[in-house]
């Protein structure tokens, strides 16, 4: 899933791009307004997180350009401008939330994971729930369930447990999981998928230390069994 993230702070900028790419989405970054049109227009991105104080074109005149081409696209307005009259004219000119900074890493992947689960209800196709183990996957949701117990998950865990599915008793290598989940153009290294293997099994595994969905090929990958 792509999103356009719009902000003229390098930092802040890089630092939301780090927990977007973390939760697996490919990320298109812009420093001001706009670069940030021709982008959305070059890209169309799934969802865009826009600034509002930027150079060359604010967030809020960003958003009326985008809006005047696609009512739908979801957009979060990202500023330090918390009076209640900026967050009111933010969502009457078409954005759909709005995160004040400074913000926690906690509340940005939470409306971000919101923001998903709509874009995800709109693509059926790509949203199908599926079994793994005894363990119910629904994307749409960014959620499983194991009974009773609802587990959250981010988009690229859900990849991570589509791609095992999907190849059931065969070992899924590294170069695989880095090009569907990571993207071609990134190189993480294996420590990465192995960082990212290691929390999701804390979270979808009934016995962590003895997981049955996610099993390490030593040297060569992951592998469910079924």
């Amino acid at each position: 899933m792509k999103v356009l993230l719009a902000e003229d702070d390098r930092h802040i900028r890089e630092g939301l791009r780090d927990i977007l790419v973390a939760e697996g989405y490919e990320t298109i970054t812009a420093c001001d307004g706009r670069e940030a049109v021709r982008l959305y227009l070059a890209e169309s991105p799934h969802f865009v997180l826009l600034d509002i104080m930027m150079p060359g074109a604010s967030g809020y005149e960003v958003c009326r350009e985008i809006r005047g081409r696609d009512p739908e696209v979801p957009i979060i307005f990202i500023s330090a401008k918390s009076e209640e009259i900026d967050r009111v004219l933010g969502l009457e000119m078409g954005g759909d939330d709005f995160i004040v900074k400074p913000f926690g890493v906690k509340e940005v992947v939470a409306r971000i994971r919101a923001v998903t689960r709509r874009c995800l209800r709109e693509r059926p196709t790509q949203s199908m729930p599926f079994t793994i183990g005894d363990l119910e996957v629904f994307p749409a949701e960014l959620r499983a369930r194991r009974g009773e117990n609802v587990i959250e998950l981010s988009l690229r865990e859900i990849g991570i447990l589509r791609l095992l599915q999907e190849n059931r008793g065969k070992v899924v290598d590294r170069n695989t999981f880095f090009n569907r989940l990571w993207g071609i153009e990134h190189a993480p290294n294996s420590r990465t998928l192995d960082q990212q293997i290691s929390k999701l099994r804390q979270r979808v595994e009934a016995d962590p230390a003895n997981p049955s969905l996610v099993r390490t090929v030593h040297g060569v990958g992951y592998r469910y069994d079924g």
